[in-house]
């Protein structure tokens, strides 16, 4: 149950400390197309790094 709760609680901090990074970029205004935008460039930037851990070294 202690790991449920503080798994549950990291997911609410990133989902907050995101939320608040896209409103301070993009106030009240552009929220949703700013959440949107942002949400790429954070999806494509992990599928990146991903993929780069993913390759052997030379």
């Amino acid at each position: 149950m202690f790991l449920l709760r503080g798994l549950f609680w990291l997911v609410l901090f990133v989902v907050l400390a995101f939320c608040f990074v896209v409103l301070f970029q993009y106030g009240p205004h552009n929220f949703t197309s700013g959440f949107q935008k942002e949400f790429a460039r954070t999806k494509s930037f992990l599928v990146k790094e991903v993929h780069k851990a993913k390759e052997p070294k030379k």
